[in-house]
């Protein structure tokens, strides 16, 4: 079992702007004032575009497949949420929080994927929960240890717990369950997404320990970490605002590990914590203000790891 994976597949975004059905409860995402929606859409492709030739040249595989014309998915940039691979050739589809974001999912990308010699043995199809508005939004609600099959996740509008333990069982994975919290309006709500507040490398994790507000809940976490040999890299709520929980351990050219991140997130972190970090491993930072700004979400969540066997 791996942790981390040399292909990711990323999604070139052809209609992105600010999604108002995931604003409801994505605090992240602002309105860019007097910006046209095109402008966003040219500055977002030109983030995407700088972003995918920095990874290629560091020696990581980005298969890049373009959004459609034919559907309003201003959300499709960020594609972990509604699939994922597995190392066994298993594909899981997520069941989405906004109805727009449904339509990101495309068959077509799997013929993409097996195209590029990648071979997928079994689908396993969450999506009819979305029937009793029930929602589980793949990497961006679950956080997974392959190696110690571990799975964590923080609850909240877009992550049920029930489905949560359905995933468990089906992968064979430890649940882990949370609550994390973010101050909005001085009051405290659930961060939409577990990727935003916390990051699983092979050997380190970053994360948010103060969004956890229950201590015996927090303990836990910290004990499954701990016990898994790995470092506890604890970031502010700040640092969450600006994206900093918002990374992933790819590898790059000869197997080489590097922790990717947004410019924003890069720049708010101490000397210290990028001490920290590179003694496990190199970071690679691009900027994603656009992106970030109307999208509320960053550079984890733009890459959907590809963990499948080749042929």
């Amino acid at each position: 079992m791996k942790q981390t994976t040399n292909t990711i597949l990323m999604i070139r975004p052809i209609g992105f702007r600010m999604n108002e059905q995931t604003a409801v409860n994505n605090y992240y995402q602002k309105v860019l004032d007097n910006v046209l929606p095109a402008t966003v859409n040219a500055k977002a492709q030109e983030e995407f575009d700088n972003y995918v030739e920095k990874l290629r040249s560091y020696g990581v595989n980005v298969i890049v497949v373009s959004d459609t014309k034919d559907s309003d998915t201003p959300d499709s940039i960020f594609p972990n949420n509604w699939i994922s691979f597995h190392q066994d050739g298993t594909v899981a589809l997520y069941p989405m929080f906004a109805e727009n974001r449904r339509l990101e999912r495309r068959e077509d990308i799997l013929d993409t994927l097996e195209e590029n010699g990648f071979v997928i043995e079994n689908v396993i199809d969450y999506t009819s929960a979305e029937e009793e508005q029930v929602f589980l939004e793949g990497t961006g609600s679950l956080l997974l240890d392959r190696v110690n099959k571990k799975a964590y996740c923080a609850l909240s509008p877009r992550a049920d717990e029930e489905l949560f333990i359905e995933f468990c069982e089906d992968f064979e994975y430890t649940p882990v369950v949370f609550t994390a919290n973010q101050t909005v309006n001085n009051e405290r709500k659930a961060i939409y997404h577990t990727n935003v507040m916390m990051c699983l490398a092979e050997t380190f994790a970053v994360i948010c320990l103060a969004s956890i507000d229950d201590k015996k809940e927090r303990k836990n976490v910290v004990k499954h970490l701990k016990e898994d040999g790995k470092e506890v890299i604890d970031i502010t709520e700040a640092q969450v605002n600006n994206f900093a929980g918002n990374m992933l351990q790819v590898r790059g050219k000869d197997e080489e590990r590097f922790l990717v991140m947004s410019q924003a997130a890069y720049d708010c972190l101490t000397k210290d914590q990028i001490n920290k970090i590179e003694k496990h491993c190199k970071i690679i930072s691009s900027s994603l203000d656009v992106i970030e700004g109307c999208g509320g979400g960053s550079a984890r969540c733009m890459m959907a790891e590809v963990f499948l066997p080749k042929q």
